[in-house]
């Protein structure tokens, strides 16, 4: 279980679109070397937040722009845009445990509750987290290299 680098690469750049004021700073090459990653993964990740309401973008130099103010933006509105959690939820269960043993028999009843705990824990705190808070802890860490 392991989210993909998608949501820490899509939250790199709504930061970084929230940071950088000029457009040319704002287009998938841009951003993509502040990165680190080839621009087809920005472009990417910026199609799965702009299907998800998030940004918008425009062909050529103008950039990427924030649809939401940042505050309005958790990490589990990330999640859900990028990663999402998929029907089966956070946890998959092996598919079929032996119903001739007792513990195979049971496992689902025993766990199944305590997985879904789990995960609405996860979502919970998610839900606790902007993208605000990122970009505020940013601008701190950069003023204190000064």
């Amino acid at each position: 279980m392991q989210i993909t680098s998608r949501f820490t690469i899509a939250v790199h750049m709504l930061t970084a679109i929230d940071c950088f004021k000029e457009p040319e700073k704002r287009t998938s090459s841009f951003l993509a070397g502040s990165i680190g990653v080839n621009p087809v993964i920005v472009r990417n990740v910026m199609g799965q937040l702009k299907e998800a309401g998030l940004i918008s973008s425009s062909q050529g130099r103008s950039g990427m722009s924030l649809k939401k103010d940042l505050k309005d933006i958790t990490f589990y509105d990330v999640y859900k845009a990028i990663d999402g959690i998929g029907k089966e939820g956070l946890f998959h269960f092996h598919e079929h445990p032996n119903i001739k043993c007792y513990v195979g028999r049971n496992i689902h009843k025993a766990l199944d509750g305590r997985l879904r705990q789990v995960q609405k824990a996860m979502e919970d705190e998610m839900k606790s987290i902007t993208v605000a808070d990122v970009v505020n802890d940013v601008k701190n860490l950069a003023e204190h290299e000064k």
